[in-house]
């Protein structure tokens, strides 16, 4: 819920690597099935809540194309050694030069900005420079 609300926040700039696509749909996923299982979302609206998330990230976020970031991915592979699915991710943080916002602790120490929900939520509550660089 934290993360739907930011996604409308006007002074991000949201982009989803091409081939990270497919990473973001399954983790969302996984939450919608840690909040059931936890007792949050009963199973009967589970489909729908997964509908909308997707549909709030697709239409909030452009979805980079591979030749944005292709140029940069074997440096994002060493810089992410422990989980290749996260170099497309990095790669295309490094050919925008922006951070990256997510709760994967495999991006921190990559060497661009990384950002928590609750960090970024704070930081742009408090008038915090947008371009987050």
């Amino acid at each position: 819920m934290r993360g739907r609300k930011l996604l409308t926040h006007p002074a991000l700039d949201l982009a989803v690597a091409a081939d990270a696509w497919s990473e973001a749909e399954h983790e969302l996923r996984k939450r919608v099935a840690l909040l059931i299982k936890r007792g949050h979302l009963e199973a009967a609206a589970a489909g729908e809540l997964l509908d909308a998330a997707v549909a709030s990230i697709a239409n909030r976020a452009i979805l980079a194309p591979r030749e944005t970031y292709a140029g940069h991915l074997e440096e994002a592979l060493r810089r992410v050694p422990r989980d290749p699915r996260d170099a497309p991710t990095v790669a295309l943080a490094l050919a925008m030069e922006c951070g990256i916002w997510a709760g994967d602790f495999d991006y921190f120490g990559c060497g661009v900005p990384v950002w928590t929900t609750a960090t970024l939520r704070a930081h742009l509550e408090t008038g915090g420079d947008t371009s987050l660089r």
